[in-house]
């Protein structure tokens, strides 16, 4: 898996080139995923901005983002970290709707707050937001927020699966809290799981992915027609000539 991991360090540093930019973004959340994304873009010799944006983040999570950030900062000298809590950002906007308090709404708020960060910080710096999405999320069952963490310029593992995140990273020395963390989205106050919200752990969507005779086959098939707007193309309607 390693050669893998050299693959998109390389590939990520020529598509920088190609556009013409000259730095890569990520929000780090204290997850495998963007653990494992922000270190093969710092790998490339480019400046390499992490940024942590908590809102209302539980201790644990944001321990993991902040010792990510300073393990990745200390191996490598192109790394920038920055921190910006969003939490009364967020606030601020729940309290428009005050009567409404629609629980899947605000989660998806959140994951799009901090693509607006993110993108700000990219403007100012010529840089490219970087996604952290895996195969699964991305093109298995649209496991991300339109707009919101599925709002990047580029995604460099999203080809992918989760196990191979977990293997790759461990390959490259990410902390072993962070490959032993139990998958979140960050984005619910009482701290649901991944596999909490999907009903399946992530080898058993890889499995149903890949094999039709599965078990777990309409499970997932169920989850995916859920998302499959995320994951094709804006409708389009066409007008004859």
């Amino acid at each position: 898996m390693l050669d893998t991991g050299n693959k998109i360090k390389d590939w990520l540093r020529k598509y920088l080139e190609y556009a013409n930019l000259n730095t890569f973004v990520i929000g780090v959340s204290g997850g495998i995923d963007s653990a494992l994304t922000s270190t093969l873009c710092a790998m490339t010799g480019k400046p390499t901005i992490l940024v942590s944006m908590p809102i209302y983040q539980s201790s644990r999570e944001l321990e993991r983002a902040e010792n990510h950030m300073k393990w990745l900062s200390e191996k490598y000298e192109n790394v920038e970290n920055l921190e910006f809590d969003l939490s009364q950002t967020y606030q601020v906007f729940k309290f428009m709707w005050p009567n409404q308090d629609d629980n899947l709404a605000l989660a998806n708020t959140r994951s799009r707050l901090r693509m607006t960060t993110l993108y700000h910080i990219a403007t100012m710096n010529k840089g490219l937001v970087v996604g952290t999405g895996n195969k699964v999320e991305d093109f298995g069952i649209g496991f991300y927020t339109k707009y919101g963490d599925g709002g990047v310029d580029i995604s460099p593992i999203a080809d992918c699966n989760k196990t191979d995140v977990w293997e790759i990273g461990k390959e490259l020395n990410i902390l072993k809290e962070i490959i032993d963390a139990v998958p979140t989205d960050g984005l619910w106050d009482d701290g649901r799981t991944d596999e909490g919200q999907l009903g399946l752990k992530y080898s058993e969507l890889e499995e149903a992915m890949n094999n039709i005779n599965s078990s777990n086959r309409e499970k997932y098939e169920k989850i995916r027609k859920l998302n499959l707007h995320k994951m094709e193309p804006i409708p389009v309607c066409k007008i004859p000539n």
